[in-house]
């Protein structure tokens, strides 16, 4: 296992970049905590796939270095990094049995028979393949053979990283429930450092002890699942973090008021001489409906309901606002105003948090 080090990281797959918009992958610094387990999220394009490849080494970066623990590795091939990587489509030899694919890593190692034996069985448990571990790997479908990818990965427990590039992309649905959890549970077991690249929030909050998110090539924010949902420090994390995401509303601020349209919201704190491109964040669970015609008049414009909850389609003179109520609470005609719990209301100047 491997503390990891981004410094001044950056990459641009052109020779020579001549501004920031020329980066896939914009300037990083960051410490990756040995033994944790992290999540890069972000939309396809985002740098993602970019930083993994850069920290298992099959890409260079532009600039900056790479280190494990103290070690610069930035020069270093993947082979001389020792990482396990899993990748997005299922690399399986087919001529080889489940079990001798397995294995494969620890044989190369020339590790003992009986560490191999009970290795590869410990690992069968977890991926659920125990019955078809004489079989030919060919012929298999792509979902088996990506879960005999995964245990490939995990079957070494002297790595430094184990990295994981949307590993889960051919997976049925229920069995990706499966395996996310069994992946948790490894990782508390054996402790690796791990590093899971996805765009879908759901693998990202229920995998990672912290989440990055990343926008453009660029770290937006680094947060636990419950910072990246209670106070996203950036108006992108609002709005992709969650289902639906966080109301980015236009708004003036004047003191401990802010002024969206023409109605006016007390704020529990004080922001002076803010500037820019100013807006109010707050997720639709602390948005309720109200009848009362002191809260911010609204345009219902449907009503979702979702089994437990219900979605309010709401808009505020051709602004969004989305609502979540519970299911048992009854709508009335009269209730056409929205009112914001301001203890999870956020100020964003230029899209980046105020802090008051």
């Amino acid at each position: 296992m491997a503390k990891i080090t981004l410094s001044g990281l950056a990459h641009s797959y052109l020779k020579n970049p001549e501004n920031e918009d020329d980066y896939a992958l914009k300037t990083i610094n960051h410490v990756w905590e040995d033994g944790a387990a992290y999540a890069l999220l972000g939309p396809s394009g985002c740098g993602k796939t970019t930083l993994l490849n850069i920290i298992s080494g099959l890409l260079k970066p532009s600039s900056g270095q790479v280190l494990f623990d103290t070690q610069d590795v930035t020069e270093r091939l993947p082979s001389e990094r020792n990482i396990a990587q899993v990748f997005q489509f299922p690399v399986v030899y087919d001529t080889m049995s489940v079990y001798d694919n397995l294995a494969f890593p620890l044989k190369n190692r020339k590790l003992s028979p009986d560490y191999i034996e009970s290795r590869v069985q410990e690992i069968a448990r977890i991926i659920e393949v125990e019955e078809i571990l004489t079989k030919k790997a060919k012929g298999l479908s792509a979902d088996i053979k990506q879960k005999i990818s995964l245990g490939r990965g995990l079957v070494r427990e002297d790595v430094n990283a184990i990295l994981f590039d949307e590993p889960l992309t051919v997976i049925d649905p229920h069995m990706k429930w499966q395996l996310r959890t069994q992946l948790k549970v490894l990782h508390q077991k054996l402790g690796h450092t791990m590093i899971y690249v996805t765009h879908d929030q759901t693998e990202a909050l229920t995998f990672a002890d912290k989440v990055v998110v990343m926008s453009m090539g660029e770290v937006v924010q680094i947060g636990t699942p419950q910072e990246l949902f209670e106070k996203p420090e950036h108006t992108f994390v609002g709005y992709f973090i969650g289902s639906p995401g966080m109301n980015i509303l236009k708004t003036q601020v004047n003191g401990n008021k802010a002024i969206i349209g023409n109605h006016e919201i007390p704020l529990h704190k004080d922001y002076k001489n803010l500037s820019g491109k100013l807006e109010l964040g707050i997720r639709p669970e602390y948005v309720s409906l109200t009848d009362n015609p002191d809260d911010l008049p609204i345009t219902i414009n449907r009503i979702e309901d979702v089994g437990h909850y219900k979605i309010i389609r709401a808009s505020h003179q051709g602004e969004e606002i989305n609502i979540i109520s519970k299911e048992e609470s009854g709508i009335s005609e009269n209730m056409r105003f929205a009112r914001f719990d301001l203890d999870h209301t956020n100020i964003y100047a230029n899209n980046w948090l105020v802090t008051p």
